[in-house]
Order: structure tokens, then C-alpha cells, then sequence
């Protein structure tokens, strides 16, 4: 009998899992990769086969599917036989982190990889950071460069050996190794590793390289002077710690969030931190901290020799472009010191960030350790190129929908190269000739040039797809249902009336959505500029409620006043958030993406529906500045005037979704967006929700922001092709 195997196949040990299933059930045959799938031909009964398969799957391996074929050729024992090109689809294994039994070698100063910062066996280690091609073998991977020695090499064929065909073993004598350069480029004749951690100890400023890309890592002690340095006054750092129990020194985190925190994917996960001097260093303004624990072997190492208990790790690069991948690229950071190594990274991969809303992990970027991940979908084959912010990639084939870890933000050239390389790359392991290509509907986006341009290169059919409506789609595909009432709440999105768009409450499936009722217009003055000097929303909702505003002098009043009529309007919830946020006094200038929205959370999270606020709606418009105005004449705490006002504008909208879905025999209401990453709105909407007798849904597998909209875009893509 002939089995194919699809899933999470290959790079995990499943081939010697197979192996040594077929010789302790006496079976002969063999096994062989076959591109994205395994092939395994046995002549014995194969259900006791699959199950004692299954019952000794490695830890990394997912089988989705199995095929059988009748195969009645004679076999004399079984073996591992070279790999063929086969089919496409993707089934490489996210990276992983070092396992306990490879932390144990790393440790265990008579085994011959003790410190040995490239440990790594079937279980954990890089996989698609290194891979470029299927099959999964050494000769596709960056390790293709490294032959194995003849102790890897006796490691390599022996069954009962943990690295029993592991694609990328390797050891000191034969491995990828680490290098110490100085900040002109000099390289450093000292042990690497101690020596960065010493220098780290010391108050320098390093750059490390890990698996898919690089770090600038700094001690805690030098946060005032790395901000200064790195030009980043405000915007929190990831922080990366020893141990959990080092961990919970600095922060509380749930249940929840310590599965995902220990877990092998290892991301940077946002938890509540402990109040003092040093955690507002590292979050200024918030009342989370991104933490994640050390996931390769190096990082482990360096936290052998450091004094210190936990480094700033964040992503290496200029403003706007992506992660730096080579040492001249790094250099010109201008570091003190720089821990490199010579291991290719064939894809950039920045690391993993989400919050949890209960269960529910929530992405704000989804990279290492969660991608390849695929969701599953209606037939076709679809790319879809997102937004322009958060940016990633979706490509569809055959009922799978596959996205793109991280890619940055749009403004950049590199941004929009790297999308364009990691879109391919995908398309390449799932040959994949799109039929159909979906971009955003904002006619300045950077990266529509690019979808136009592949959409010529496959006689692809081009379309638009308005933002929230994609916002939408993402919510519907990531619980797997066909419509919902969906509040789209974010900071912008390009409207069907050439505005901004961003507290919509939409009636929407795949083929189409209506724009049930939206948030008041408020006036963006200067456009752009009011999006970094929240003060001009202010300004403007003063003036629509005929408030003195306390920003602007005289001068400056005349001429914002002359600047309205003709300025652009926004509806979005997270324009709205930035102005409470600056009427309070939380944040009256951005720095980076979100920052007054996300710093009035720590506010809206002390307080109470104390004023109940009601809100007017008129021809489905939700009169924002008369509730305003309510706000400002009101007297109390910034908590519970900010917690109040929030909350009657997010009871006009679940109140308006709620009737429309009773009138259209609709009973999910779905919330999705950047402002959706709000613990407090979040969990406001689910409560009226679900009081209202509907189905709450929310996200858990795409990102909630514009992370997701490639998802969503190319959701819709694929509904046209069916």
C-alpha cells in the first residue's frame, strides 16, 4: 500500500518516525519526501501502521491528510530513499525553539556541542528562516554549505539516534560558527560570546544575528541612554528575559498568556506589568510590557555568562526599512559591538508579537515561529498584497490559504521588495500562477504598482478591495464562517467616498458589504498632520460643539478655522481615541504608530460606565461631537469620563448591528481593526454582544490590524473565482 502524507511533514523527524514505526511492525518499503508531501509504501495493514505512526509522531509533525494507493511491488526491508522535486505546497515547520534535550547538551560540558551556539536536532531549531526550496533537505537549506562531518555524518544514520536524518545537524567541527566584530568592522580575536556578553554587562550597545535576522540589544540599565541613542524617545522595547521566573519580576502574566510565552513558537508576548521606574522605561505610558523568552541556542549561552537577568531585544534596522540581514548593513547602525554569524538567513523573519484577550491570542505581527501557517479556504489560486501599514502577503492554492511573516510598513522601496521576494517565495513553494490579484482600494498605496505588475506578468485579473470590507473578511475567514455584523474599528482606511474610514459598523460575506452606519466625520486638519498632532482632532471637535480650545492661539485658531472646509474627514474609532488621549493630557504628540490610542488603554482600563452617556444617531451616523460635548461639560475622573464616553459609542454600534442582524437573520456580531486590540473596548463589545442574545466572534488566528487585511483581501479574491 501506498500512503501520502500531507501536513507538517518534513524538517521534523517524520521520515525517521516512519522508519522506525515500519521495522518494529516487521513492514517492509520505504519512505521518501516528495516535494511537500511524504510518500511511504509499506506491505502490511495500514491502519495498525497509521496508528502506531501517530502514536510516536515527533513533536513538531501535523498530519492534515492521508491518501492511499495500491502499490504491490515487493520490497526487502524498509528504508529512507532519496527525495524527488514531487508536488508544491507548503509544509515546512515554523522555527522552533532549542529543545530541553538539546539544552541539556548545550550544557553538559563532556558532550562535544557543549556551547555550541547552532544546537539543534529533529525537534527544534531554524527551519523556515534557512530553508529556500522543497524538498525539505540540506541541499535546500543555507546548512548546504556546511557538509557534516563523520561523527554528525554516523548521527545522521542511526536510527535510534535523536538526529537521525536531521536536515541541518551539525556540530563545532563542521557547523555555521559566531564571529565578534568591533564597531568599525574589525573582527576580534576573543570567544564571541562571552565577550558580547561582557561588553553588554559593561553598558555597550550590540547588535546580535540570531535566526532570522538581528537584534539590537542592550542591559536595562542603559534604557535612558539606547532611547537616546536609537532615536526612539517613547515607542516600547521587547524585552527578552532569562527564565519565567526572571520574568514574573517584571510583570503578571495569566495562564493564557504563560502557555504562550513558554511555548516552542516563543513570541513577544504583551503582559501587564509590574509598576515601577524601570518597567515604564521600557513602556512608557502603557501598562504592558512585550516580554518572550530566549528560543536559540545562542541566546541561551549568552545568558550563561551575562550578570545581567534581562537584554533589550529589538528588531535591527534604519526608520522604514526592513530587518538588516548582513554585517555591512548592520554597521552602518552604529553599534559598539556586533555578535555575527556566517549562517545564511534566506528569509527575514522578525520575531512574533501578540496579546491575549482571554483565550484568544490576538497578533500584532505574525512571524517567527508562526509561519508557514495556513488557513483553509474556498479553490482558486490568489495573492493578495495588503495595505500599506503592518504589511504581509497572502497566496492561495488549493483550499489553502498561506500568509507572509511580517514585512514592515509600506513608505520604503526595501519594504516593498521584501514583500514582493517573500509573496514569491511562497508562490514558488506552492506553485502557485495566481488567477487573480487583490490590492488595497487607496489609490496612493505603495505597493499597488506591484500588484498591478504581477497581475500583467500571470494574466491575472486585478481588483480593489475597499479596507474594512477586507477587515471584515479577515474576521469571517478566521472563524470560518460565511457573514457577519462585523464594527470595523481602526485608525484610517480608504473610503467607497474618498475619506477615511475607520468606526464602521458593516453587514458583510465575501461577495459583497453594506456600510450599515459609521462614526461622525471629524475634520483631519492638514491631513497627515493631524494624525501626529492629535490637538487638531481636538481642535476640531471644539469647534464642531463651539469650544474654546486651549491649544492654539488666536492666530493659529483663524487659520485652522480657514483650513476646514476643505481638509479631509475621518470616521475612525482610532482618530477618536487619539483625541480623548490628548484632551486628558495622556498624549498630545505621536512619536510612533498608535501611541495615544494605545497609551489612553492604561486609563480606560481604571474606569467606569459612571455617566451613561447617551449618544444621537442621525441617518445611521453616530453623532460623536454631541457626545463630546456631554464629556466636556461633565465633571469626573479622565477614567471614568474616558471609559464613559467609549462606551456609549460603542453601545450606538453594537445597538445598530444588533437590529440589522435581526432584520437580516443575522446572528454574529464580529469585531475586528487595530482599535480591536484594546483590552478594555474588546471586552466592552463583547459583553453587549453577547447580552443581546448574538454570537460574539473575534480574532485569534489573524492579526486584528492591518496584519490581516492580505487575508481578508484575498478572501474575497478567491469568492469571485467561485
Amino acid at each position: 500500500m501506498k500512503l501520502i502524507f500531507r501536513g507538517i511533514v518534513q524538517g521534523v523527524g517524520f521520515r525517521p518516525a516512519v522508519y522506525r514505526s515500519a521495522v518494529k511492525l516487521g513492514f517492509n518499503g520505504y519512505v521518501q519526501n516528495n516535494g511537500s508531501n511524504v510518500v511511504v509504501v509499506i506491505d502490511g495493514d495500514e491502519t495498525v501502521f497509521i496508528n502506531k505512526l501517530r502514536s510516536e509522531l515527533p513533536p513538531l509533525a501535523k498530519i492534515d491528510s492521508i491518501e492511499m494507493e495500491e502499490e504491490n511491488r515487493q520490497y526487502d526491508g524498509f528504508k529512507i530513499i532519496d527525495s524527488s522535486s514531487g508536488g508544491k505546497g507548503a509544509s515546512i515547520p515554523n522555527d522552533t525553539a532549542i529543545c530541553d534535550n538539546c539544552k541539556r547538551d548545550l550544557f553538559d560540558p563532556l558532550n562535544r556541542r557543549y556551547l555550541y551556539p547552532f544546537t539543534n536536532c529533529t525537534d527544534c531549531g531554524a527551519r523556515f528562516s534557512i530553508i529556500s526550496d522543497l524538498p525539505y533537505d540540506r541541499a535546500n537549506t543555507s546548512m548546504n554549505e556546511y557538509p557534516a562531518d563523520t561523527l554528525c555524518s554516523e548521527e545522521y544514520a542511526s536510527p535510534l539516534d535523536r538526529r537521525f536524518h536531521h536536515q541541518t545537524i551539525s556540530c563545532p567541527a563542521c557547523g555555521p560558527s559566531y564571529y565578534l566584530l568591533d564597531s568599525k568592522g574589525n573582527r576580534l580575536d576573543k570567544d564571541p560570546i562571552k565577550e558580547f556578553a561582557r561588553r553588554i554587562d559593561e553598558g555597550s550597545i550590540g547588535v546580535v544575528k540570531s535566526w532570522g535576522g538581528m537584534h539590537i540589544c542592550s542591559n536595562l540599565d542603559e534604557l535612558t541612554h539606547l532611547r537616546s541613542w536609537y532615536r526612539r524617545s517613547e515607542k516600547p522595547f521587547a524585552v527578552m528575559m532569562k527564565d519565567l521566573g526572571t520574568l514574573k519580576n517584571y510583570c503578571i502574566p495569566t495562564v493564557y498568556e504563560e502557555q504562550e510565552i513558554t511555548s516552542p513558537n516563543r513570541p513577544i508576548v504583551l503582559v501587564k506589568k509590574k509598576e515601577n521606574d524601570l518597567t515604564e522605561l521600557i513602556s512608557p505610558g502603557l501598562d504592558t510590557i512585550g516580554v518572550f523568552l530566549p528560543y536559540s541556542a545562542m541566546h541561551h549561552i549568552l545568558f550563561h555568562y551575562l550578570d545581567h537577568d534581562a537584554l533589550v531585544m529589538t528588531s535591527a534596522n534604519s526608520p522604514g526599512e526592513p530587518m538588516v540581514l548582513k554585517d555591512e548593513d548592520a554597521l552602518e547602525l552604529g553599534a559598539d559591538i556586533y555578535l555575527m554569524h556566517n549562517r545564511r538567513i534566506i528569509n527575514r523573519c522578525d520575531d512574533s508579537v501578540l496579546r491575549m484577550f482571554g483565550s484568544h491570542p490576538q497578533y500584532l505581527r505574525k512571524s517567527r515561529g508562526h509561519i508557514p501557517s495556513y488557513l483553509n479556504c474556498k479553490n482558486g489560486q490568489a495573492v493578495a498584497l495588503g495595505g500599506q501599514e503592518n504589511l504581509c502577503g497572502a497566496v492561495a492554492k488549493d483550499g489553502r490559504m498561506y500568509t507572509t511573516q511580517y514585512i514592515g510598513d509600506g513608505e520604503r522601496p526595501g519594504v516593498i521588495r521584501f514583500l514582493d521576494n517573500a509573496t514569491r517565495y511562497f508562490m514558488k513553494l506552492l506553485g502557485s500562477s495566481p488567477q487573480i490579484i487583490a490590492m488595497d482600494l487607496h489609490p496612493a498605496y505603495n505597493n499597488r504598482p506591484l500588484a498591478k505588475s504581477m497581475a500583467e506578468e500571470f494574466g491575472a485579473e486585478l481588483i480593489e478591495v475597499q479596507h474594512h470590507w477586507a477587515h471584515a473578511a479577515s474576521l469571517l475567514i478566521d472563524n470560518g464562517i460565511e457573514d457577519a455584523m462585523v464594527l470595523a474599528v481602526d485608525g484610517t482606511g480608504y473610503g467607497l467616498d474618498g475619506q477615511a474610514w475607520g468606526g464602521e459598523v458593516l453587514r458583510a460575506d465575501f461577495s459583497s458589504f453594506d456600510r450599515v452606519a459609521h462614526l461622525e466625520p471629524i475634520t483631519l486638519l492638514g491631513g497627515e498632520k493631524a494624525v501626529y498632532d492629535p490637538r487638531r482632532l481636538v481642535f476640531s471637535l471644539d469647534e464642531m460643539v463651539g469650544r474654546s480650545n486651549p491649544y492654539f492661539s488666536e492666530t493659529e485658531a483663524a487659520v485652522l478655522r480657514k483650513m476646514m472646509p476643505a481638509a479631509p474627514t475621518s470616521t475612525g474609532f482610532g482618530r477618536v481615541l487619539d483625541a480623548l488621549s490628548c484632551y486628558f493630557g495622556i498624549c498630545q504628540k505621536r512619536t510612533y504608530d498608535g501611541e495615544p490610542a494605545m497609551k489612553l488603554e492604561r486609563t480606560l482600563s481604571a474606569g467606569t460606565n459612571k455617566f451613561n452617556f447617551n449618544v444621537k444617531v442621525k441617518n445611521n451616523v453616530i453623532l460623536t461631537s454631541e457626545l463630546y460635548r456631554d464629556m466636556t461639560d461633565s465633571v469626573g475622573t479622565p477614567s471614568d469620563l474616558s471609559y464613559s464616553f467609549v462606551y456609549a459609542l460603542l453601545d450606538a454600534m453594537v445597538d445598530i448591528a444588533a437590529d440589522n442582524g435581526e432584520l437580516n437573520g443575522i446572528k454574529t456580531i464580529g469585531l475586528t481593526g487595530g482599535v480591536s486590540y484594546n483590552g478594555p473596548i474588546s471586552s466592552i463589545v463583547k459583553d453587549m454582544v453577547e447580552s443581546r442574545g448574538f454570537r460574539f466572534v473575534c480574532h485569534s488566528r489573524v492579526p486584528n490590524g492591518d496584519g490581516g487585511i492580505s487575508t481578508g483581501q484575498c478572501a474575497i479574491a478567491l469568492q469571485k473565482l467561485n
